[in-house]
């Protein structure tokens, strides 16, 4: 049978003491079970490990040769102990975030500078060439510990969805189809015009697919850009016109690069989320960001 484990830590505290009663005081044992777990440790080992004098005792040979490699293990634990304290203090440790532009733009980036000001120890790496598809199965996978994307987001049973902010977005174009702003506009009105957008498979696509397709209506893409940024430049240089977050259009509106086309119809609002993997611990580090991308807007301090 293996020496079971606890013989070697006693060992450790007695030979630290050179006592078998200063052992037992700094383990909050007795110094007969001592004595006790220390003869069987001997009788195993087939060796006299200690030479025992009326001031304590010291190691044989063989004592120093196992206290040797003892050490060093006791040691390694110590520093494992350690680092698990630190990151359970928040003072290192890192964090993965899977993020769409979108949530970058609209809560993302505020919160983690309030978070890296207040945790700077904490590396934070964030991926934003995700669409929210990939970036759900990027955390599946283990590769991110979080994912903040926009909605609709695919449903698992081993996630959890949380809305963090909702954000509507309007119908934009460029110069040269400035005359669709001249009145509001049924969505049958604007099928026929080129359209840029992400490309299928992700979730803004399927969001607008299916609501043209609840007006009995087709959805095309024209071009296709691989991140939400990309839909204004395009639209700017009046490669098609595109859905965009009102609050993102904000500036370009302001100086007249792309003008609002009303609609008829409402379009849903969407609203960017945070997306956790129930299935997986969540480190210390990631409980606090979490608390932090919860916090009430105009509060982003954990």
């Amino acid at each position: 049978m293996p020496v079971p484990y606890d013989y070697y830590r006693i060992f450790y505290y007695v030979a630290q003491h050179k006592s078998f009663t200063k052992a037992a005081e700094a383990l909050d044992n007795n110094q007969p079970n001592i004595t006790r777990c220390m003869n069987n440790l001997e009788q195993d080992l087939g060796c006299k490990l200690f030479v025992r004098t009326n001031h304590g005792v010291s190691l044989t040979p063989e004592g120093q040769r196992l206290y040797g490699r003892v050490s060093v293990a006791f040691e390694q634990l110590r520093l494992g102990e350690s680092e698990i304290r630190d990151h359970c203090s928040l003072e290192t440790g890192s964090i993965s975030i899977a993020a769409s532009e979108t949530a970058l733009h609209l809560i993302l980036l505020d919160r983690l500078a309030a978070f890296h000001k207040r945790y700077p120890g904490v590396r934070l790496r964030i991926t934003n060439d995700y669409s929210t598809p990939r970036a759900v199965e990027a955390l599946l996978r283990g590769q991110v510990d979080c994912a903040v994307v926009t909605t609709p987001c695919p449903a698992k049973k081993s996630l959890r969805e949380t809305p963090l902010v909702p954000f509507p977005e309007i119908l934009i174009c460029g110069p040269a189809f400035a005359y669709l702003a001249a009145k509001t506009r049924r969505l049958r009105d604007v099928e026929p015009c080129p359209f840029v957008c992400m490309g299928s498979g992700t979730s803004t696509f399927s969001f607008y697919q299916r609501l043209f397709l609840k007006h009995d209506l087709t959805f095309h893409v024209d071009m296709e850009a691989a991140t939400m940024d990309q839909v204004l430049p395009m639209v700017q240089h009046d490669l098609g016109i595109g859905f965009f977050p009102e609050p993102m259009a904000a500036a370009a509106l302001a100086d007249g690069s792309v003008t609002r086309i009303r609609l008829t119809e409402s379009v849903p609002q969407r609203a960017v989320s945070l997306v956790e993997d129930l299935s997986r611990p969540q480190s210390v580090a990631m409980k606090a960001l979490k608390k932090l991308l919860l916090a009430p807007a105009g509060r982003p301090e954990p």
